[in-house]
């Protein structure tokens, strides 16, 4: 494609707005249901991680503005998503989830500031060795960030507790900052792949959601029913399922299966009874 700045900007602008908004329905999910289950801790984290290695990436380079903004914006909500999950889903403290969002964000910030300092040197000199470190770094974290939620997916057997329009916003947001790139004078590859695992990774959520979801709310409905008929799932589907909480030895018989009396018991009321004499106390009576 013909080199475009204006282009270059305007579609990375779009990018920057989609990647600077993208995180806000999930944390507006998060806060307003009070629950994190099946959003993945190590997601925030690593991503946040992400955030700050990719951050080095594009400022050494001094690629565009918006370009610039987006793994700030894109790290700070995610260690913002992060902590809510200290807080809702690991009942922690408000206290101590707002220490350890402050610790969290001060150290990537710290790191990030650095590094930039310490690579900045070696780039204006010709040496890419280390920005390409830390871009290719970059996608691999994007990349294995998204591994512990299909876990939670796989766990779950649906899309629960992350955001789809999060994922909807996030793709797009790789979309146009892919095309961003497609208009510089030179297409930067190791960028172009970062942005395109994103595209990738959270089209795969939806495709997960689109799939699983429906199915779900089936086996929802089909419980819901089961249980005002007053009929059990297990009984349902043959299945016997003991509970957690009660020991398996106590609890008591299940109804199609009536308890057998013990073999032992059988023989000892089936067995003579002896009769043993007492001794009598007083003289014999002849």
């Amino acid at each position: 494609m013909p080199v475009n700045p204006v282009a270059e900007n305007v579609l990375g602008t779009i990018g920057a707005i989609c990647w600077t908004g993208q995180l806000l329905p999930q944390v507006w999910k998060s806060w307003r249901t009070k629950d994190t289950e099946g959003l993945s801790h190590w997601l925030m984290f690593i991503w946040a991680c992400a955030a700050a290695v990719l951050g080095i990436f594009v400022v050494v380079q001094k690629l565009n503005i918006p370009l610039i903004l987006q793994p700030q914006l894109f790290g700070f909500l995610s260690s913002v998503s992060w902590g809510q999950c200290m807080y809702y889903g690991h009942k922690k403290s408000l206290v101590r989830s707002l220490a350890l969002f402050i610790v969290f964000i001060t150290l990537l910030g710290s790191f990030e500031a650095g590094m930039i300092f310490a690579v900045r040197p070696a780039y204006r000199h010709g040496n890419q060795t280390p920005v390409r470190f830390f871009g290719i770094m970059s996608s691999v974290l994007l990349s294995a960030g998204l591994l512990p939620q299909y876990v939670e997916i796989w766990r779950l057997r649906e899309v629960k507790g992350i955001s789809l329009m999060f994922m909807f916003i996030d793709l797009m947001g790789g979309v146009f900052s892919d095309l961003s790139l497609a208009f510089r004078p030179e297409f930067d590859v190791i960028a172009g792949v970062a942005y395109t695992l994103v595209v990738v990774l959270d089209g795969i959520v939806l495709i997960a959601a689109i799939i699983l979801n429906p199915r779900a709310r089936r086996r929802r409905e089909r419980a819901a029913e089961l249980e005002a008929s007053g009929a059990s799932p297990a009984l349902a589907t043959g299945v016997v399922v003991q509970d957690a909480d009660v020991p398996l030895e106590t609890q008591p018989p299940h109804p199609q299966h009536p308890q057998l009396p013990d073999v032992d018991d059988v023989k000892r009321s089936s067995s003579p009874t002896l009769c043993v004499p007492t001794q009598i106390s007083g003289k014999d009576t002849g």
